[in-house]
């Protein structure tokens, strides 16, 4: 069966517990044994390799060395995915560089803050079964995040600023042996929990656990 470790907290303001709760839900149906806690200290109590995926919900705050190094060896060294949205996995741990490395991304700014109306389009050059049957463009009324990102990530789905940037949304990419999935979207919850959205997000963290058939009939 597969596993997934879903790790809450941080800053409140991205309603860890509520998204925690949404996509433990949404695995669960999927046939995943689902782990929640709400505590960094998980990531060094628990054999983070009994577990195909890590769901980390944790914006902002620090992780000691002893948390943080085996989510990185995980990863990196036995294969385990890691996936997550929004603040909650791309602006977590401001200080750890090596952490950033791994997801592909680090939240800048979002311009005009909460509320902006803006939208979110396929990259037509990257066809995946993650993206596909979305009702693509996505009308988004939230914070457009504005990101430092890896070259290396393999961009899924953009939004277009008012400058005329481009920036990744939706992206995979390998950490050593790991499977990386990433969403900027998921403010709150009530951004994340549209069938359409939440559908895709759920199949991009399959894809990071490498079960993508999970749920799925034979």
């Amino acid at each position: 069966m597969t596993k997934a470790l879903i790790v809450w907290g941080g800053w409140d303001g991205h309603e860890p517990e509520g998204i925690s709760k949404l996509l433990g839900g949404a695995l669960e149906e999927q046939g995943v044994e689902v782990t929640i806690s709400d505590t960094l200290d998980a990531f060094k109590d628990l054999d983070l390799t009994q577990f195909d995926l890590l769901v980390p919900v944790w914006t902002m705050g620090t992780i000691t060395k002893d948390q943080l190094k085996p989510v990185l060896e995980a990863v990196k060294e036995h294969g385990v995915g890691i996936g997550g949205l929004h603040g909650g996995m791309c602006d977590s741990f401001r200080n750890e560089t090596e952490w950033q490395l791994m997801t592909g991304g680090q939240w800048v700014a979002h311009p005009g803050n909460d509320g902006i109306d803006y939208t979110v389009e396929v990259n037509p050059a990257e066809p995946n079964p993650i993206t596909a049957g979305v009702p693509w463009p996505l009308h988004i009324k939230s914070e457009q995040y504005y990101m430092h990102v890896d070259p290396a990530i393999k961009v899924l789905a953009t939004t277009t600023f008012s400058d005329g940037t481009v920036m990744p949304v939706v992206w995979t990419k390998m950490y050593g042996k790991g499977r990386v999935f990433y969403c900027s979207l998921g403010h709150h919850v009530d951004v994340v929990e549209p069938p359409t959205i939440l559908d895709m997000v759920i199949r991009g963290l399959l894809w990071a656990a490498c079960a993508e058939k999970v749920g799925q009939p034979a």
